[in-house]
């Protein structure tokens, strides 16, 4: 499943109406990322772009479908959903679209590294107002 160089230097031209991105080589496809947030992915030379229960129906109206794989068994569905051909062909079409699944995406992506550690640091805060844990056979 690996990407044709060309096609993914397309895709980053036509995402580029979002704003920065990048893509990074993932399980033979690539992720498209804006940032830290991956909101579309490149699998056999096909982009999908990131939807959830609100903007599958836009795509299935499309005709597009979701990105499925095969692996123990079984066939996953994923929360991307084949882009339209048309998007290519007009900017603010593709603008539109990909915005909104980058928008989807930095919604659902998870706390920051930061925010555990913040939370982490308060509840030691807590502790230490309580004073030292008395353990058995302590001296009081």
């Amino acid at each position: 499943m690996a990407v044709d160089p060309g096609f993914r230097e397309f895709v980053l031209e036509q995402l580029a109406v979002v704003g920065p991105v990048r893509a990074r080589a993932m399980f033979g496809g690539a992720g498209i990322f804006s940032g830290d947030v991956m909101f579309a992915l490149i699998a056999y030379d096909t982009l999908y772009l990131k939807a959830d229960e609100t903007l599958a129906p836009n795509f299935a109206a499309e005709g597009s479908e979701p990105f499925t794989y095969e692996g123990g068994g079984r066939t996953t569905q994923m929360s991307y959903w084949r882009c339209p051909e048309r998007l290519f062909e007009d900017a603010d079409e593709m603008r539109l679209w990909a915005g909104r699944s980058l928008s989807l995406a930095l919604a659902a992506r998870k706390p920051a590294k930061k925010a555990k550690t913040e939370a982490a640091g308060q509840s030691s805060k807590r502790a230490a107002k309580r004073g030292p844990r008395k353990t058995p056979g302590s001296a009081d």
